[in-house]
């Protein structure tokens, strides 16, 4: 295949191109977080953000279920720079709220189109520049039929890493036979009446801890069934240090940045002792909740996983909610394993029927890479599997393109922020240099280094990662190679990257005869 031009691809379609220097997809907390940075430090450089929903907030957004809150803490889910000032563990309301006044104190509002669904992205090397096709959905989300194109010298992924409105949801025996409602929580439905009805929630994690306290408020009863238990952390739904300094009079800012340090040095010191002590940790949580739930319960059957802590992500349980309402006798736990659905809620492998009103299945996502937008190189499929990840933001053989994907064991943002500061960098250098594109490669010292799986099973392990490892790219032996989960080396390495390092290969025209693998 022939490389194309930009008047080539406007041509194809007779639809008017829109050329924008910086296009990022994406206006949840990554997206409004790097448009910020751009306003920041790229002033002169014009951007447009394409989100497919029709308001910012990404996940706050999309998700509709009962109770639904962070399980991070807002001091550092929150960005660096706009301190956060109400509890640590917030409603998806209040941080909707918070981003509503980042994008209006910073004039953001402006770059954002809502209702525009990326559908493919082709890189020419021909003009050095992405050429973008997106969607224009109706307000229920519907294909109007009604596209746009874009070229852009940059392409700034940050759309998550899953699919919204879409809940992984296994296939069980006889779910067509169950008489009651059966729902996702990433699909739920505005018109589920659950008041005084018996609830079962299948899963384990974050999610169905928000969910079942929220849900017992007025069912009957809710059921949290689980095929194996999580590990759970509680507390109180405040920071100690931020109420001692706002006593104190002290200025948000610094309230803010304080707290932030703070929250850090104790969740590193807590992931360290995760993987040097492991039992000391394990004991810890598990004591925990002993004395929450009483001598009686049987917390080795419900609440003592298999697995060393952190492996899989340890879900915050503000003020106890949910270890209340089973103490309370509102919720309780059944550890089991699905035979199959039946009319009146679900069989399982000990023999009991379980019954059920409503059955909700909180039983995880289904990522995507790379928001399912068909990317192409030259007109070539681009399979981002056979890519090496460069410090989990860039591709190998992928030009003018960034990526955010966040921390596993710390908030999300911070990682975002890092990575925003440092493509703010590159794009500087790319107009000081007069480059055209720019895009890692392996060094000539490094083209034996062995190449593994995106994420280390042994180190983190959640369903989600493993059901997508065939679609992540490769990591490499050494740091530069890997998406590492260290926020603190890498807040120190980030901003101390050579951008003249041969890591980087720089384009300064157009280059002929490139294609995909």
């Amino acid at each position: 295949m022939t490389e194309r031009t930009a008047a080539e691809h406007a041509s194809a379609e007779h639809v008017p191109v829109e050329h924008v220097e910086v296009l990022i997809v994406g206006a949840g907390i990554s997206g409004v977080g790097a448009a910020w940075y751009l306003r920041r430090d790229c002033p002169d450089t014009g951007f447009v953000i394409l989100d497919a929903e029709d308001s910012f907030g990404g996940t706050w957004w999309t998700h509709r279920f009962p109770g639904i809150r962070s399980d991070s803490d807002l001091h550092t889910f929150g960005y660096s720079f706009k301190p956060w000032i109400g509890p640590p563990i917030a409603t998806a309301e209040e941080i909707l709220k918070y981003m509503g006044e980042v994008i209006e104190e910073n004039d953001i509002a402006p770059h954002i189109r809502y209702r525009h669904k990326v559908l493919k992205a082709d890189w020419s090397h021909a003009d050095s520049l992405w050429h973008v096709e997106a969607a224009i959905l109706d307000a229920d989300g519907a294909d109007t039929g009604e596209t746009v194109r874009f070229t852009a010298n940059f392409l700034y992924m940050c759309q998550g890493y899953y699919r919204h409105r879409q809940g992984y949801t296994p296939e069980w025996e006889g779910m067509a036979d169950f008489r009651g409602p059966i729902v996702h929580t990433e699909e739920w439905p505005e018109d589920l009446d659950y008041a005084g009805r018996k609830v079962v929630v299948i899963g384990s994690g974050a999610t169905a801890a928000t969910v079942v306290p929220a849900m017992a408020q007025t069912a009957a009863h809710v059921t949290m069934l689980q095929r194996s238990p999580t590990f759970f952390r509680t507390g109180r739904n405040a920071i100690e240090i931020a109420e001692e300094l706002r006593k104190l009079h002290v200025d948000e800012a610094w309230v803010h940045e304080i707290t932030r340090r703070k929250i850090l040095y104790e969740q590193d010191a807590f992931t360290r002792m995760c993987f040097e002590k492991p039992e000391v940790v394990k004991r810890e949580l598990i004591g925990n909740i002993r004395n929450l739930l009483g001598p009686d319960y049987d917390v080795d059957t419900h609440f003592t996983p298999s697995y060393r802590p952190w492996r899989q992500r340890i879900a915050f349980v503000p003020d106890a909610d949910l270890f209340k309402g089973i103490a309370e006798g509102r919720a309780s736990v059944v550890t089991d394993e699905i035979v199959r659905f039946t009319e009146n809620g679900i069989l399982l492998k000990s023999g009991t029927e379980l019954e059920a009103d409503v059955i909700v299945t909180a039983t995880g996502f289904n990522m995507c890479m790379m928001g399912d937008i068909a990317f192409t190189i030259d007109g070539r499929k681009l399979d981002f599997s056979r890519t090496v990840n460069y410090r989990g933001m860039m591709f190998t053989g992928v030009p003018n393109l960034a990526w955010v994907f966040g921390y596993f064991r710390a908030s999300w943002t911070l990682r975002a922020e890092l990575v925003a500061a440092f493509v703010c960098r590159l794009l500087n250098h790319l107009k000081a240099t007069g480059a055209k594109s720019v895009e890692p490669a392996l060094r000539p010292s490094e083209r034996d280094m062995e190449l593994l799986p995106w994420i280390d099973e042994e180190n983190f392990n959640p369903n989600y990662l493993l059901r997508a490892m065939d679609m992540l790219p490769k990591r490499g032996t050494t740091r530069e190679w890997q998406h590492t989960q260290d926020h603190w080396r890498e807040a120190e390495e980030f901003p101390a990257i050579d951008l003249e390092d041969e890591v980087f290969v720089y384009r300064w025209g157009a280059r002929s005869n490139v294609a995909a693998e």
